[in-house]
């Protein structure tokens, strides 16, 4: 199954209520929210490990002269209290595949040829990166850097010997690799262009039957496309298509939302790591914790500057940050019951290993 094009055709019948921006927002909300017993589960051990670092820094301090009794002792009291110190990051190793697949499709050319010039708020197009060139789709003039690459669309349209009507929505076998530049890449000058009849699934009767081709050739960097008439010459497709120099150029809307990325992010970091007022943290775990929530977002930041990321993942990454704000402010206030239950059981555990350490 191609997942890809599945969640692309989610998008489309999100995309009714309100453009393709609305439906990135409502497709991370449904997402998020399906996964919403995860969150719960790795909030949940995140608190629990809170409430037991108190009694789990007593056995560690009382049998620190001997490793493996205290790993024992360690074991034992995991199991007694039914925490797994790892179930906290199993819910984000169960989230990476769909975050992956989200950030696949919102990269895909077939979203960015579907969806790309899309309008969304401030956002001027969903395919937008932060520095980007900008040529104009569909006039017959490639608009070009010198260091672009170029990629078909999915399909092509075939004209066989002898027969007059084409045949329509022939698939093109991996459309980032079936196009080939002959040549030197020089902006103002024709590039040629050259595609293998292997590329097309077609018969192999058929592959030597055909003429010509017309097929969406795509910059990879501007994003531009231009349906383009390629002719058969010694036993491969080829096209000759003019060029202008394009200059990349700032997208201030793309800049505003790695800003925005980086806030929700930060709020984000500080919800999750925030402790239970309940109970006293231990102080080195508390530094790190606030440098992690400090610094991961900063470090994302420029990682965003220096990586293009189109303005729709950027929205996606956005709105996914809200959700988890939302939800942790939510959850916890849940657990907070919990915790207070836990609390005082855990508490009388504390005095009895402290009273015991003091004996010793």
């Amino acid at each position: 199954m191609d997942f890809t094009t599945l969640t692309i055709d989610i998008l489309k019948m999100l995309s009714v209520v309100g453009g393709y921006g609305i439906g990135i927002i409502l497709l991370t909300i449904i997402i998020r929210a399906a996964m919403w017993p995860l969150g719960v589960s790795q909030q949940r051990s995140m608190r629990t490990m809170q409430l037991l670092q108190p009694r789990m820094k007593a056995i560690q301090e009382r049998y620190k002269s001997d490793p493996q009794k205290m790993q024992q002792k360690m074991m034992e009291f995991y199991k007694e209290h039914k925490f797994n110190p790892m179930a906290g990051c199993f819910p984000l190793l169960i989230q990476m595949p769909i975050f992956i697949l989200l950030y696949s499709t919102l990269m895909s050319p077939q979203f960015i040829q579907m969806a790309g010039d899309s309008q969304f708020l401030f956002i001027k197009r969903l395919d937008a990166t932060l520095k980007t060139t900008a040529g104009i789709s569909k006039d017959g003039v490639l608009g070009i850097s010198k260091y672009d690459n170029f990629m078909t669309g999915k399909t092509a349209k075939v004209y066989l010997q002898g027969i007059e009507e084409p045949l329509l929505n022939v698939k093109i076998e991996k459309p980032n690799k079936a196009i080939e530049i002959q040549g030197d890449l020089i902006p103002g000058e024709t590039v040629d262009f050259k595609i293998s009849l292997d590329n097309l699934n077609l018969k192999f009767s058929q592959l030597d039957q055909i003429e010509k081709a017309i097929i969406d050739v795509m910059d990879v960097q501007s994003k531009e496309t231009e349906t383009i008439n390629f002719v058969r010459k010694d036993g491969i497709l080829t096209a000759t298509v003019p060029t202008k120099e394009v200059k990349a150029s700032m997208h201030w809307d793309v800049a505003l939302l790695i800003a925005l990325f980086g806030l929700t992010m930060y709020l984000s970091q500080k919800a999750m790591m925030s402790t239970n007022k309940n109970v006293q943290q231990d102080p080195a775990q508390a530094a790190m914790q606030k440098s992690m929530s400090t610094f991961m977002p900063i470090m994302l930041l420029f990682t965003f500057v220096i990586i293009p990321i189109p303005a729709g993942v950027l929205l996606y990454l956005i709105a996914s940050n809200c959700f988890q704000v939302i939800q942790t402010v939510i959850i916890n206030k849940q657990l907070e019951a919990e915790d207070e239950k836990k609390a005082s059981r855990i508490d009388d555990d504390v005095v009895a290993d402290a009273k015991q350490i003091k004996e010793k």
